[in-house]
């Protein structure tokens, strides 16, 4: 190791596998910032489920290992790079994104993928801005074209996204419906935009979902397990509806007949495809909700750095309470 380098705490991938392949290193060196981008201390960063499947090698994204997981931090800006005029050393940020990964003393980011974080946010809400929000914006307005009026529901509500969707619908006017798998999940369901919410661990739960929504059925779907509920799903929409997957685990049969005489689509969303522009857009709808309020991060799950390996096993099981899961540094 070359003398003078600055050293940090970080979990590190060096191989594709289970939780058990994360390991917490002191020796990692940390970041430089050069032109464009900015280097962030640190205090909180989100756990996404995304994540797990690139650590499994799953996912069509495989970083070249080893590697830092994680996208979203929280934290103050450390150093900044040449050429970097919208940030200091010293504001409050969050990001969309890392170059060097979340899971670590120090993050490295380019200066379009952080944002200002607002006072009356704290750095564990600010952690959970990223992909949660951005998910849900892109899904909501941007793959579903929602109109004001108009019914969701957000199958998987409990959740990082599934509560960034019903803050977002609930603020554009739609008539909000949720599930969740818990008598906590479904009261913070509702305390967070929701005009209903259903257990979808009861038996009868898309009964009484058809019952409340009468014969129009649903306009929009946010769906985060499409594995066990894509096929439910198709037949609650109205016509024209649309399912937007947001998360799935498995392959699953469905009926393409029952997208027919309602004319209705399925949707897959991932937000790596957004561009840089819609990145922008997105963020300056957000930001607005954090001026006015109603974007509210809701923090669940509270692991430190060295319990990581723990998180993306509770994460994937669902052995977690309601709210969005960080890693405290």
């Amino acid at each position: 190791m070359a003398t003078g380098q600055k050293l940090m705490r970080a979990i590190r991938v060096f191989e594709f596998g289970g939780p058990e392949v994360l390991k917490l290193r002191s020796d990692v060196v940390v970041p430089v910032p050069k032109e464009h981008q900015v280097l962030i201390k640190v205090h909180a960063c989100g756990v996404n489920p995304v994540e797990t499947y690139i650590r499994s090698g799953t996912h069509s994204l495989k970083p070249v290992l080893p590697y830092t997981p994680g996208t979203d931090v929280a934290g103050v800006i450390e150093a900044i790079g040449d050429n970097v005029t919208a940030f200091k050393k010293g504001d409050r940020v969050f990001s969309s994104s890392t170059i060097s990964g979340a899971y670590a003393e120090y993050a490295l980011a380019a200066d379009h993928t952080i944002y200002p974080l607002p006072k009356n946010l704290d750095f564990k809400q600010g952690a959970a801005i990223g992909i949660p929000y951005f998910t849900a914006f892109r899904a909501l307005i941007h793959s579903a074209r929602v109109k004001a009026g108009e019914s969701v529901l957000v199958h998987g509500a409990s959740g990082g996204v599934g509560l960034a969707t019903c803050q977002i619908a609930r603020a554009y006017g739609l008539k909000v419906l949720g599930t969740a798998g818990t008598e906590e999940g479904q009261k913070i369901v509702l305390q967070n935009g929701a005009h209903e919410v259903f257990n979808h661990r009861e038996v009868n739960y898309i009964d009484k979902i058809k019952k409340s929504v009468g014969e129009k059925g649903i306009d929009v779907i946010i769906e985060m397990l499409a594995n066990v509920n894509l096929s439910n799903d198709l037949n609650l929409l109205s016509f024209g509806g649309r399912v937007i997957v947001v998360g799935s685990r498995g392959p699953i049969e469905i009926n393409p007949r029952a997208t027919m005489m309602k004319e209705s689509r399925i949707v897959g969303v991932t937000l790596f495809a957004s561009t840089k522009e819609e990145f922008q857009q997105f963020a300056a709808a957000l930001q607005a909700g954090m001026e006015i309020g109603w974007l509210k991060p809701v923090i669940g799950s509270q692991y430190p750095l060295e319990k990581a390996a723990q998180a993306h096993e509770d994460i994937i099981r669902g052995n977690r309470p309601a709210g969005k899961m960080v890693l405290l540094l």
